[in-house]
């Protein structure tokens, strides 16, 4: 569900939090657009847009990662952001190759990146918390994750069918997780702005 970059910055220098709440937010729109199309796809038996948007997931966290990065420091001052971003990547193309040989062996796939992915996101909020703090919905995050990558890789070798939208829990709870985690830097912003303005 994406790993958060470290923040790098100097002392002195206030955390980012306006705009780590609008990427939080667009994290949670983008997750959510995600789930309505994997809906709409699997409904159109739409093998071919079920793919794209199975590959285009990671990619999507690998760009996301990139983004936030660069507004930290870059991405050679964030291991935690640099090695989530070759994963992500990484995990893009595994899945375009093991599509070749059916979901289930993509579910895998998903399900090791879902993992390691989980733990980056971990290690990176933990580290966040002493600068921005409120990092707890993102730690249940990245822990949820790796749980959900367990159990996708557990669900690709059972006698079930898995389909795209075997995913959608994963998604779904990334997606509430963002939701979360914008709403906690949100309201804190809004009362020092009414105060502000007073």
């Amino acid at each position: 569900m994406s790993s958060l970059v470290l923040d790098q910055q100097s002392a002195g220098t206030r955390p980012q939090s306006p705009w780590l709440m609008r990427y939080y937010f667009a994290r949670f729109g983008f997750s959510a657009a995600w789930i309505g199309a994997a809906f709409a796809v699997t409904a159109a038996g739409a093998s071919g847009a079920a793919a794209a948007l199975l590959v285009g997931y990671p990619l999507w966290d690998a760009a996301a990662n990139v983004v936030d990065a660069r507004r930290h420091g870059g991405l050679a001052q964030n291991p935690s952001q640099r090695f989530n971003t070759l994963v992500s990547a990484a995990a893009a193309v595994g899945l375009a190759i093991a599509l070749r040989g059916g979901f289930n062996q993509a579910l895998i796939v998903f399900g090791v990146w879902a993992a390691l992915s989980g733990l980056f996101q971990l290690v990176a909020a933990l580290r966040r918390w002493s600068t921005i703090g409120g990092q707890w919905p993102m730690i249940l995050s990245g822990a949820q994750s790796m749980i959900a990558g367990v159990i996708s890789i557990k669900a690709a070798g059972g006698p079930d069918p898995v389909t795209l939208l075997t995913l959608v829990p994963y998604v779904g709870f990334g997606a509430f997780y963002f939701l979360l985690s914008g709403l906690w830097l949100a309201v804190p912003a809004l009362r020092r702005s009414r105060s502000e303005s007073v």
